[in-house]
């Protein structure tokens, strides 16, 4: 009986210490996510991470780093089904790819910046960040492109130095809150019922027009009918800013 009990009170004694780490680890995200929200809590470093909630208003935004293949495929699902989105590019590639961006903007589609290098800007010092705007925005104005306000950060990472940076240059920084992860190509039907399940009023939702996404395009063959179907209007970022209601909600 002793030695059973001995075992007994080991195993519980091994849970709970399991469990305790378990908590501490809980705790631990908890006063990360706090730290999070708080750092982005000032008027001067937000975030636009979603629309007016009160109305069927999404956006559909693009990001593109490299390749010119996929691009084509994705205008021409948009074009098919009269839908603006928004393409975030880094300027690297559009010096590499001036006829695309040309592209973008006669299919009446918003132009937003990814930098110039598509790089991690948290893992940079803020001079480097800062150079890397400025060489972006020089970038577009020599392609005719100088009034770009919208940016959007490489892998979307950022701290509250980079959000006051972008604003001190003018650059409104624009998140997401729906992704369906396109880039992994998790599989075409995924990226659907994804985002015909989760797509609400105000969405900003991120999707990739770079090479190595291979199943987007042919998603969007149900996706965009699918959720005008649904009553939502696609509109682009810059018309989301500017509903009366539209406010820049802090992301995490």
């Amino acid at each position: 009986m002793s030695e059973h009990f001995y075992v007994w009170r080991f195993k519980w004694k091994k849970w709970l210490t399991i469990i305790g780490c378990a908590m501490a680890a809980a705790i631990f995200l908890w006063f990360q996510q706090v730290n999070v929200w708080s750092v982005f809590s000032g008027e001067k470093s937000s975030v636009l991470g979603k629309g007016n909630k009160k109305e069927p208003n999404i956006s559909l935004t693009f990001n593109i780093s490299w390749g010119e293949e996929r691009a084509h495929d994705i205008l021409k699902q948009l074009k098919e089904h009269q839908v603006q989105a928004t393409f975030f590019v880094s300027g690297e590639w559009a010096e590499r790819h001036p006829d695309i961006v040309e592209k973008i903007v006669e299919g009446k589609h918003e132009l937003g910046m990814l930098g110039y290098r598509y790089k991690n800007y948290v893992e940079q010092e803020v001079d480097q960040v800062r150079r890397d705007l400025q060489h972006a925005k020089e970038v577009f104005t020599k392609l005719g492109y100088k009034d770009i306000s919208l940016l959007r950060t490489p892998s979307g990472h950022f701290n509250e130095e980079i959000i006051k940076l972008a604003g001190n240059l003018g650059l409104q920084v624009v998140h997401w809150n729906q992704n369906p992860n396109d880039w992994q190509n998790p599989g075409q039907q995924k990226i659907v019922d994804h985002l015909m399940k989760h797509t609400s009023n105000g969405d900003i939702i991120l999707l990739h027009a770079s090479d190595a996404v291979k199943q987007t395009a042919n998603a969007l063959k149900t996706v965009l009918p699918g959720l005008k179907n649904k009553g939502f209007t696609f509109v682009t970022i810059t018309e989301l800013i500017n509903q009366a209601d539209a406010k820049a909600k802090i992301v995490d």
